[in-house]
């Protein structure tokens, strides 16, 4: 199992990379001043509000707010998990990312590059028996699939035998736990070895990076269960991966729209004439993190369902799972197909324009949410209004949208005949005003850290002053912990820097500090910060002054005290 990554690495990683280049070669920069600007990657606009620090190693768009180091950059832009960035910057620099055995903390867990080489080998040899038994030949035939989805789609079969894999991948123990825990074999009570997958269509299931991380088995025949997965392991996750995000990503460089469909074949059968933007959930509903995967990739989602019970139910769950990923900017669509058919088959019958016609006429979010809710639901009874309101709101309060909320709040309003409550127009004013003041607020303390983030070199003019530990001011412990990494790690830059929160609930604010203009001039960077580190320790002086007057109320100072005490009276009697 791999344990976490050591934190010398991560920072030796961010020291080897120039964010400039990284970013340069996917998203060409133009030099302006210090900086570098171009359009941002992450939202369209026309004039640039992307810029990118080469003295921070850092990126910030002043228009979405996207922002970041190298490593949330690649997190972002390819579409990475923390760890699968971390592997693709290594690569850059052609290094081997450790692992430290039985670190404590968050761990990574995830498969060795020989799992994903048993993988592939394993899709591989499917796909030679495709060619070598008619009747899986027949059946492709039949399903009308070219040679060129075939290839682009993986597609092979696994026969109908008990050990194809197992003689081919199994030579040694190490080999057969391995298939074993990669799901391509079983074992039964008494600790017989079998191949996983028999006389079956073979879908190999990739993940966003083109690696084959678990297999969709279609049988042939008329056999049960009709699609088999492979079993969750420690490369697949049925919740977290979709069929085919690897291969519409393939086709464009920003994908404008994804389609959710039920299974493998309607996928594939889409992509046969021309859609080739169709996703599958496998195996199970979709979850917020599908939703979430498909909303960092493209802004628009349609989800395509049957129209009888289940599809309805399976929809109804899909939404439900979407709401809190509903930011500003992204479309959630529902499309229902005529009962009896699936995307497979009606594609088939009425062709690829007939199909996308459809597409076009999607229900929108607003409009399923309240078309579902009002078919369970008589709102021509005090009872039935009272119940939509309730659902409803509940619902709606999980969208982070204020578009989204305000405009269904304002619907839900008008179908159960009331006007918005007083509390729903505060809380949405209270959201926005929270913002701004989020947005203006610089404390004394947040501008020491600011600064001393923007700045680390600062940290050697900032006086060491253990005694503020004690202080009652929100944020010195996270001042003096910058100070003490700062002073030990005195190479470390701002990107390096936030690094080591990024796990920690002081992230947020840490980087919206690392962006705050300071509008100081660089000659007065270290007067600025003195001053202002001067004022925090004042707030020190004055509450312990205050301490001690309650404690000399009492008659309880000792020597120490008093003297402490009469020496802080004169201090601010001076100033």
């Amino acid at each position: 199992m791999a344990g976490q990554i050591p934190r010398p690495f991560i920072d030796d990683l961010l020291a080897r990379t120039d964010i400039v280049e990284l970013i340069d070669l996917r998203v060409p920069l133009k030099k302006a001043g210090k900086n570098h600007t171009a359009c941002c990657p992450f939202h369209n606009e026309k004039s640039p509000s992307f810029t990118v620090s080469a003295e921070k190693q850092f990126y910030h768009c002043f228009g979405c707010g996207a922002h970041g180091n190298a490593i949330s950059f690649m997190m972002a832009f390819e579409q990475l998990e923390f760890v699968e960035a971390i592997e693709e910057l290594a690569k850059i620099h052609h290094l081997e990312v450790p692992r430290e055995a039985g670190s404590k903390g968050k761990t990574y867990v995830q498969g060795s590059a020989d799992d994903y080489s048993q993988m592939q080998k394993a899709a591989h040899i499917y796909q030679q028996q495709l060619n070598l038994h008619p009747q899986a030949a027949a059946y492709i035939a039949k399903r009308g699939l070219s040679a060129a989805t075939i290839h682009k789609y993986g597609i092979g079969y696994a026969p109908d035998s008990w050990d194809l894999l197992l003689k081919q991948l199994g030579q040694g123990k190490n080999n057969r736990d391995q298939l074993f825990e990669l799901k391509l074999t079983n074992r039964n009570e008494n600790g017989r070895e079998y191949d996983f997958f028999r006389d079956r269509i073979m879908f190999p299931i990739r993940d966003k990076r083109g690696r084959v991380i678990g297999f969709g088995g279609r049988v042939l025949g008329d056999g049960t269960p009709k699609y088999l997965n492979s079993p969750e392991t420690r490369l697949f996750h049925k919740g977290r991966e979709l069929y085919g995000l690897y291969e519409a990503r393939q086709q464009q460089d920003r994908l404008e729209q994804l389609l959710v469909v039920e299974g493998y074949m309607d996928v594939v059968a889409l992509s046969e004439h021309g859609i080739q933007f169709a996703v599958a959930c496998l195996g199970t509903a979709t979850t917020s993190e599908h939703m979430q995967t498909m909303f960092r990739f493209c802004s628009k989602v349609i989800c395509c369902y049957d129209g009888d019970r289940a599809g309805r139910d399976a929809a109804w769950r899909a939404l439900q799972s979407a709401l809190p990923n509903l930011k500003d900017g992204v479309e959630l669509n529902f499309v229902f197909l005529p009962d009896g058919e699936d995307p497979d088959t009606l594609v088939q019958k009425e062709g690829k324009d007939a199909f996308l016609a459809r597409l076009g006429d999607a229900m929108s979010l607003g409009n399923y949410l309240f078309e579902h809710l009002l078919q369970e639901l008589d709102v021509n009874s005090d009872a039935g209004k009272s119940a939509l309101w309730a659902k409803a709101n509940d619902m709606i309060a999980q969208i982070p949208s204020d578009f989204y909320r305000d405009s269904l709040l304002e619907r839900l309003a008008n179908l159960v005949g009331r006007k918005r409550t007083e509390q729903q127009i505060t809380a949405g004013k209270n959201r926005k005003a929270a913002v701004v003041v989020q947005k203006t607020k610089i404390t004394p303390m947040r501008r020491a850290i600011a600064l001393l983030l923007q700045y680390p070199a600062l940290a050697q003019v900032m006086p060491v002053a253990p005694e503020l530990a004690q202080a009652n001011l929100p944020g010195m412990p996270l001042l003096m912990a910058i100070q003490q990494l700062l002073l030990e790690k005195p190479q470390l830059t701002t990107a390096q820097l936030l690094e080591y929160w990024r796990e920690l609930p002081e992230y947020n604010i840490l980087s919206k500090l690392a962006l705050w203009d300071h509008q100081v001039a660089e000659e007065q960077l270290t007067q600025e910060f003195l001053d202002t580190f001067r004022s925090i320790e004042d707030q020190y002086l004055q509450q312990r002054l205050e301490s001690l007057q309650r404690k000399d109320q009492l008659s309880k100072l000792t020597v120490a005290e008093k003297h402490e005490y009469v020496m802080l009276l004169k201090a601010f009697k001076s100033k």
